[in-house]
């Protein structure tokens, strides 16, 4: 009888996709946000009241993580469903080999109409076949993509440049009342930067406001799934960008869908960005575990790394997977001098990280030169401890391993506590198995870096300003 129910309840939830018209969706992506760094995220110090009203309609999906700490490979995962090393796009600037599809590939293919707007940081263009629309704070052409064709669905990325820096949009904070984070060093330019990059993120939210506004006018609020993620952390020094502790992998993340989710809810289910595209497409009626992504894996696996999470949706599961990956390249990004590689496995409590050349002084533009960093190493020779908070931005041991439980700000260092060494050693296996699913090669991979770069393979790594942002970063 439970057999033939469960058939049943499979039949029945298969018609319903079928009867009812096909979501349309809309990605909301911010640019260097800090999870931690929102108002119902719990920061009272930072006005997001249109982000704080959508988790009041959405799901708060607690349990995201994602697979890398820079932007362009944090989003080739989000829309490929693919890890970045399988992908290829594992550096900054990057690009996934030549036949790989896209969640805008699997949707147009499927009758919708696909766009983006704003930052692209993605390529070659076969494999992301959107239009491109341009402007932050302009949503008349974005209107009229949306209202295009009554019938036809549609896919909507908005990916905004806030709050990336340079911080000099949004409303102004006083940075003199400020409660800096414990991750950070308080001074009076960590202040001032901090209040910067809090008006940013009130810039972001503004744009959050508007478009729920821009699908209440247009009547398509009713239809439209809408996912807001953080992306991979801010870039001040441990606030996330370019490391792979939880300030930078593990992301804000809403999913309003009327009807179909129940707002205000919660799910701690451990998932990632690259589960999102085999979500989307079950929820539009298409079976992710019949896709050929058109990149194998290195065990000649041809379906997605990521798994669908629409049970979780729907209320009848909080579970999505055991453990989550991220990596991050140090080569390829503005100012590296030296390889410094990162890899690190995640489950519901404790964190394995692996550093493939401890040896090398960890060196980038965007944490280790200029401000804050400056300010802090003047401030580190009157103070012993931040001096050696300064010290391991450079330099970290081979592994890390953390209690996420007892330590969630990642400080103390368990991996030569034989207290955890059966922890030590289950993660590894995890990592180990992940990495070589993916076909990670460590350093070699790493340093074949710089080929991985450009739009295309006709096209070599071009920096260059877009709005008011800088790509490079």
């Amino acid at each position: 009888m439970k057999l033939f129910t469960a058939l049943l309840s499979a039949f029945l939830f298969a018609s319903y996709l079928q009867a009812e018209p096909r979501p349309n969706f809309m990605i909301i992506i911010a640019d260097d946000l800090c999870w931690r760094d929102l108002g119902y995220e719990g920061n009272a110090e930072v006005r997001t009241p249109n982000l704080d009203r959508l988790r009041g309609e959405s799901m708060h999906l607690r349990g995201m993580f994602n697979p890398a700490t820079s932007c362009s490979p944090t989003r080739h995962a989000l829309y490929t469903g693919l890890y970045p090393i399988r992908s290829g796009a594992y550096p900054n600037h990057t690009r996934v080999y030549d036949g790989t599809k896209s969640l805008f590939t699997y949707l147009k293919q499927a009758g919708y109409r696909v766009a983006l707007q704003n930052k692209e940081h993605v390529g070659p263009e076969p494999s992301f076949p959107y239009e491109h629309i341009e402007g932050a704070d302009d949503l008349t052409v974005t209107r009229t993509f949306v209202t295009r064709d009554a019938a036809q669905p549609w896919l909507m990325v908005f990916a905004s440049n806030d709050p990336h820096g340079p911080w000099t949009r949004g409303p102004k904070y006083d940075a003199s009342r400020l409660t800096i984070p414990p991750y950070l060093h308080d001074n009076k330019i960590t202040r001032e930067l901090l209040a910067a990059y809090y008006g940013e993120i009130s810039r972001l939210d503004e744009q959050v406001g508007a478009l729920m506004t821009m699908l209440k006018d247009t009547q398509q609020v009713d239809n439209t799934l809408v996912l807001f993620v953080s992306e991979q952390g801010s870039s001040f020094p441990y606030g996330g960008k370019w490391s792979v502790y939880d300030n930078g992998i593990h992301a804000s993340a809403l999913l309003r869908w009327p009807g179909r989710v129940k707002p205000g809810s919660t799910s701690t289910a451990l998932m990632q960005y690259v589960d999102v595209t085999p979500t989307f497409l079950e929820a539009a009626g298409i079976d992710p575990t019949k896709i050929d992504v058109g990149c194998p894996d290195a065990h000649g696996g041809t379906g997605f790394d990521g798994r669908s999470f629409l049970p979780v949706l729907r209320g009848e599961s909080d579970y999505c997977r055991d453990y989550v990956f991220a990596q991050h390249t140090t080569l390829g990004t503005n100012g590296a001098l030296e390889a410094y590689p990162m890899r690190m496995v995640r489950n519901a409590r404790y964190k394995l990280i692996r550093n493939l050349a401890p040896a090398n002084t960890y060196t980038i533009g965007g944490i280790h030169q200029g401000e804050p960093i400056e300010s802090w190493q003047a401030d580190a020779k009157t103070d012993a401890k931040l001096a050696t908070r300064v010290k391991w931005l450079f330099k970290r041991p081979g592994e890390e391993l953390y209690d996420l439980q007892a330590d969630p700000e990642e400080t103390k260092n368990l991996a030569d506590d034989p207290a955890f060494a059966q922890t030590k050693a289950k993660l590894q296996g995890q990592l180990d198995a992940w990495i070589a699913q993916q076909g990670d090669k460590g350093l070699e991979t790493e340093n074949l870096a710089n080929t991985r770069q450009g739009k295309s393979d006709a096209e070599p790594r071009k920096e260059k300003k877009k709005g008011k942002k800088k790509a490079a970063q």
